[in-house]
């Protein structure tokens, strides 16, 4: 066993958090080792989560947007596409991104040891290498930044070639006609809605009463049509059973009484903190029930100089948001003042997409706020009847008299991307923070991008009558 001592921090996974906090640390001149295997570098977030989804999402829309287009209507058919060949062009995305990230530690200097980490007391880390050998660092400081995983049941066969999760789907050797997805969630129905963009017929079974339930109603209510119009069926309120897999299929049994037969089902119903295995009982560290850690607002846990960020310490479990806190995590070790991520966009990557940032109209209702409502259809605007994206839709939240914006919510073609020009002003302290920025501001013509200076004129329009 080798030991190494004099460590300012070392980094448990090297995903978003992970990466953000080593870079920032090592420009603040800290002595920085990051552990993790070295087919993992980048976490789960490229290989099995975000990237992968995403790249696989992009194909898929660019065929539905190139079939569906009403400008090369007869001139393209349909598409007939099997789910290795998607999968096979996303790993080049993830070799490419795993490439751009091992550049950065090699450029800054930041000591990577491939292998597993766990914690061996205060202070220390033990690394079992891939090479066989034993590392023990001794640091300052540990931040935890080691993911999440999907959650599994106890009475459920994950090791049945007809049962995946989001990880295991990615590794799936053949293409279902008909696919039951457990769990209505964000990755449930980013998934229904890339395999009903291929044309597979979809069952998407909800536990809740509706769709993503912490989002715009209207912005919610506009997605279920959608899913429903891409053909897949939605089932709400509904709990399983049991579910029994046999060589053909899987049958998804509800405490309703009703049976789904398919011949595959994707489980994506909750995920779990990766903190097993990782000692954190060596410290007196003890996770909930989900495998969370809890942190304070300096992102350190209940004992000083272990620190956690990204998916491990639950909520808003974002890529973006890891690295922002790991970032600001590792800024008040170099002596910054501490910081703490807010006001996160949401981003969910669905067929259309949808992003909101700020207050849902049921939130400010709830809180009595006298608002008002900017909208800005796409179908009337002349880069989506382009482009052939005219579903969706901007609206902006307004206080009826300070006229400060209170929330932005997307729905369509780049919402993930128009969001952020909302943000931006939503950001800014008053009275730069009003819709009368967009009313006054000239965008260029044609872009997606207008819908701003529509949306807020039909806003305007309301409170002037």
């Amino acid at each position: 066993m080798e030991i190494s001592g004099g460590w300012d921090l070392v980094i448990l996974g090297s995903g978003p958090g992970g990466e953000a906090a080593a870079m920032r640390a090592i420009k603040g001149g800290l002595k920085v080792a990051m552990i993790d295997r070295e087919a993992g570098i980048g976490g789960s977030c490229t290989h099995l989560g975000t990237i992968p989804s995403k790249a696989l999402r992009h194909q898929v829309r660019q065929l539905v947007r190139h079939y569906k287009n009403p400008l090369l209507h007869g001139i393209i058919e349909a598409p007939r596409v099997q789910w290795q060949q998607l999968i096979a062009r996303c790993q080049d995305v993830v070799t490419s991104q795993v490439g751009v990230r091992i550049g950065h530690y090699q450029r800054n200097r930041v000591r990577v040891f491939p292998g597993h980490g766990r914690l061996d007391g205060l202070g220390r880390v033990m690394v079992d290498g891939e090479d066989g050998r034993q590392h023990l660092l001794e640091t300052k400081n540990v931040l935890i930044a080691t993911g999440s995983s999907p959650y599994h049941p106890h009475d459920v066969d994950f090791s049945h070639p007809r049962i995946y999760d989001s990880d295991s789907l990615l590794s799936m050797q053949h293409t279902p006609r008909h696919l039951v997805i457990y769990g209505a969630g964000v990755i449930g129905c980013e998934y229904a809605s890339i395999f009903a963009g291929l044309g597979l017929r979809v069952d998407l079974v909800n536990t809740r009463e509706h769709l993503l339930d912490f989002l715009d109603t209207e912005i919610t209510d506009a997605l279920s049509y959608h899913l429903r119009e891409q053909g897949a069926t939605i089932r709400h309120s509904e709990s399983y059973k049991e579910v029994v897999a046999d060589d053909d299929g899987v049958n998804l049994v509800l405490a309703s009484g009703k049976t789904i037969r398919a011949d595959a089902l994707l489980w994506s119903n909750g995920r779990s903190g990766n903190t097993k295995n990782i000692g954190l009982d060596t410290v007196g560290l003890e996770p909930d029930g989900r495998g969370l850690l809890a942190v304070d607002e300096t992102y350190q846990t209940s004992v000083p100089g272990v620190y956690a960020v990204g998916d491990v310490i639950g909520w808003p479990a974002l890529a973006s948001a890891a690295y922002d806190q790991g970032r600001f995590c590792a800024g008040g070790l170099c002596g910054e003042k501490r910081k703490q991520v807010t006001d996160v966009p949401t981003g969910i990557y669905t067929i259309p997409g949808i992003s909101s940032v700020g207050a849902s109209e049921h939130e400010l209702t709830e809180q009595k706020v006298p608002y008002e409502v900017g909208q800005a259809f796409f179908r009337n605007l002349a880069r989506a009847q382009i482009t052939g994206e005219q579903v969706g839709m901007l609206k902006i939240l307004f206080h009826r008299d300070t006229r400060a914006i209170l929330g932005i919510h997307c729905f369509g073609y780049q919402a993930t991307e128009i969001v952020h020009v909302g943000q931006a002003i939503l950001r800014q302290p008053p009275p730069n923070n009003t819709i009368d920025y967009f009313v006054e501001t000239t965008f260029n013509y044609p872009t997606m991008a207008e819908a701003y200076r529509m949306a807020a004129i039909n806003g305007m329009n309301r409170i002037s009558r």
